[in-house]
């Protein structure tokens, strides 16, 4: 049988803000944090996608696409990148 978790706890409260990389804090619903989500929702597609037999020139441009998309996440959660 599975487990479930009925109550996740994070310490930091729910003030309708999430942490960024640097520890700053902004609104859930900002811009920065829908472009965060879109590049990291099209990388797990692309993710999908390279599960599939696909020739090895296409494999190796969809692997570099997801290294560039996991970057690019990255700097986005970084304010003044």
């Amino acid at each position: 049988m599975a487990h479930r978790i009925t109550k996740v706890y994070t310490r930091t409260g729910d003030s309708g803000t999430t942490g960024l990389a640097d520890g700053s804090r902004v609104p859930k619903d900002s811009p920065l944090i829908e472009a965060i989500g879109a590049v990291d929702e099209l990388n797990a597609a692309l993710g999908v996608l390279t599960a599939e037999a696909l020739p090895d020139a296409v494999r190796d441009c969809l692997l570099d696409v997801q290294h560039d998309l996991f970057d690019l996440g990255g700097e986005l959660s970084r304010p003044g990148h």
